[in-house]
């Protein structure tokens, strides 16, 4: 039987025994709720905004035939435009990742980082 099965029912488990009790204050930490919620507030919608798009290409792709199907120049067509669009999106996406992380989220990791290396030289 694994752990699990063998604890009595209705007692819960304790998660804060699995960590370091130092994460437990820097978690705590202003910098910290302040790191989750820049990250969050990127990626959270980031994630949206081109799963959405990927979904529209997708979509006109299978429903709107005609549409798609228009010659821009020569042989190349809207649906070319929107698929080469995509890997453009990635790109920008992902340069666009690596600026905030690098101007916004590094200090911050940074800080709690010292601050958790701190801690650990200060301990017995």
């Amino acid at each position: 039987m694994s752990d699990l099965q063998q604890q009595p029912p209705g007692l819960p488990h304790d998660p804060a025994a699995r960590h370091d009790p130092i994460y437990d204050r820097l978690v705590q930490e202003p910098e910290f709720v302040q790191l989750r919620k820049l990250y969050r507030g990127f990626v959270f919608p980031a994630t949206v905004a081109f799963l959405t798009w990927y979904l529209l290409y997708v979509v006109m792709s299978n429903w709107a035939t005609g549409f798609m199907d228009t010659q821009v120049v020569g042989n190349i067509n809207v649906a070319l435009v929107f698929g080469l669009l995509q890997f453009a999106t990635t790109f920008a996406l992902a340069w666009f990742y690596s600026w905030f992380s690098t101007t916004r989220l590094d200090p911050l990791a940074r800080t709690l980082d010292e601050d958790y290396i701190a801690e650990l030289g200060r301990r017995p």
